[in-house]
Order: structure tokens, then sequence, then C-alpha cells
């Protein structure tokens, strides 16, 4: 669905464990990694879109989850210029997304990648919580920060990554993990 300033309306997800790591999943034969997400089908409501994502991309459902909240608002990205399609109708300019933050209850082993015909990633590890917003290509960096700043709030507060803002870990720890996520 692509409302009428252009947005295709969607869903981010983000999947914390015990400790406050965040799922962080590779596209399909790409280097590029990122939080699952999608649009929203006519007349799906946005955590009605959320399941259904979480289902077709992870393979999970919603008994292997906890619904911690979500954004308040729903936070746009503008694609660049070259990654516009216009010879597409409706024209799409960028993304206007309702991010959801999710506590993981089940096994990990439970995610997998072959719940469609058209898997959108090939492999996924824990990150730290911080981790994602240098990481993301720049056009997203904006929407993770918000998303992931207004979100740390309902992470548990005996969880490490309970501290929102936490800019220091993320400098510091962007060029170690850097090699371990290749």
């Amino acid at each position: 669905m692509i409302d009428a300033e252009g947005f295709r309306i969607g869903v981010g997800i983000i999947v914390v464990n015990h400790q406050g790591d965040v799922l962080w999943a590779r596209r399909l034969g790409q280097r590029a990694w990122q939080f699952p997400q999608g649009g929203l089908q006519s007349k799906e409501t946005a955590e009605q879109a959320l399941f259904r994502e979480l289902y077709e991309e992870l393979g999970l459902e919603r008994k292997d989850v906890k619904l911690l909240g979500c954004t308040k608002a729903w936070l746009h990205y503008w694609l660049p210029l070259k990654l516009r399609r216009s010879h597409l109708k409706p024209f799409c300019v960028g993304q206007k997304q309702k991010w959801f933050l999710l506590h993981l209850l089940s096994d990990p082993r439970k995610i997998h990648f072959d719940s469609t015909c058209s898997p959108e990633f090939d492999c996924w590890r824990w990150a730290p919580y911080w981790y994602p917003i240098q990481q993301v290509i720049a056009f997203k960096r904006h929407v993770y920060q918000h998303a992931l700043e207004e979100l740390s709030m309902l992470l548990p507060k005996k969880s490490p990554s309970y501290r929102p803002a936490m800019q220091k870990f993320i400098t510091s720890n962007t060029l170690v993990l850097e090699e371990e996520l290749k």
C-alpha cells in the first residue's frame, strides 16, 4: 500500500533476546544487513502486518514472541533517487513504518527463512542493541536511531542494553563487530 504522499506503508520489527541483543539479518545474496520489515496489505492493521511479516521473514509465530510495544508515530525515510522506480504506479518515494519491539520467547533455533518461496534473508545473528544504527544503509539510519531510542525504554531495566542513546557503545564496538558480521 502506498499512501497519498507516495510512501509505502509498512512495519519494522526489532526482536530482542534475554540479554537485550537484537536480531540482525542479512539480505538474501547480499552483504546488506537490516531489521526485518515489510508492507501492509489492503485492510490490514500494522499489528496484523507485524505478525504476518514475522512469520514470512523469520518463521516465528505470535506465541514465539512477546510484544513489548511500538513507536508512537509512523517513521519515514526517503529512498535515494536512484532507487525510486518511477515507471511503477503508484510511484513510491520512500517508506512510512510503525516499528515494533518483540522479545523472543522461543528457542532461537526456531528462526528460519523458508516460510515463503521468496525469502528475504539468508543469515542472522545477535548484535548489540545499538549496533544497527551505524551499520544500516545511510538513508534508513535516522529511522533506526529513532526507533531504537524510543523503544529502548521498553526493555527490561535489568537488560544490559537498557541505556537510551548509548552512542559511546556504538562507536567503540563498531569495528570489532563489523568483522564478525561478515
